[in-house]
């Protein structure tokens, strides 16, 4: 896949501003994935590399993938408000953005979208999902890495929801993450050594991501060398 064209935008919400970072396809996006990045007080922001990484997956399969700069980072305004204004921000933004006059011209009508986040994000992403589920709005994918479960009261999420844990995770350690998915069957995806941030595992994340939108087997992703 070849790295997508990278365009930064603002739009407005409320009072603020929101910072996005659009990771455009080669050719005329053919779905959306709107994207969450780490807890912002702790350095968090749309440049980190498992996000970029998430982006960067979506656009080389044909999505247009946006992320978002939480409040008070980046060209985002505001300030930190425990994951509420931040999911505020990110349904507005899937609302808002097909609608920008400047993007019209490049989007279709219509087009299917997903979800991802990335630790913080992905208690974001994961709340986004349960309100436009309750919305009757379709997600086509939900993608969650490094799930903020024990630290962020993360909702139940469809069982095809693709969920990504480093086996060696020290900011949210993997037993959190199956004390939340047990009691609702939901299966995990745990990369072998990966830590937190997954250094040296970024190719076997894109990887199980795109095998997963492409609907591939996981195995199939595992087992290819970068």
């Amino acid at each position: 896949m070849s790295q997508a064209p990278l365009e930064k935008i603002l739009i407005e919400r409320g009072a603020g501003r929101i910072e996005l970072a659009l990771d455009w396809p080669a050719h005329t996006p053919s779905a959306i994935a709107f994207i969450g990045h780490p807890h912002p007080l702790f350095g968090g922001t749309l440049d980190n590399k498992v996000v970029a990484t998430i982006a960067r997956t979506f656009a080389g399969l044909g999505w247009l993938a946006v992320r978002l700069n939480f409040r008070g980072i980046g060209g985002s305004t505001g300030t930190h408000d425990e994951g509420i204004g931040e999911t505020e921000d990110f349904l507005h933004v899937i609302d808002a953005l097909p609608k920008l006059p400047a993007l019209q011209a490049k989007l279709t009508a219509q087009l299917p979208i997903a979800v991802a986040g990335f630790s913080f994000g992905s208690f974001v992403a994961a709340k986004a999902a349960e309100q436009l589920s309750a919305s009757n709005q379709a997600v086509r994918f939900i993608v969650l890495v490094g799930a903020a479960a024990g630290k962020w009261a993360m909702p139940t999420v469809p069982r095809e929801t693709l969920v990504i844990h480093g086996e060696l995770d020290e900011t949210i350690p993997l037993t959190d993450v199956f004390e939340w998915a047990r009691p609702q069957d939901l299966p995990i995806v745990v990369v072998p050594g990966a830590d937190h941030f997954f250094h040296r595992r970024l190719g076997l994340l894109k990887r199980l991501i795109s095998a997963h939108i492409q609907g591939m087997p996981a195995i199939d992703a595992a087992t290819q060398t970068d």
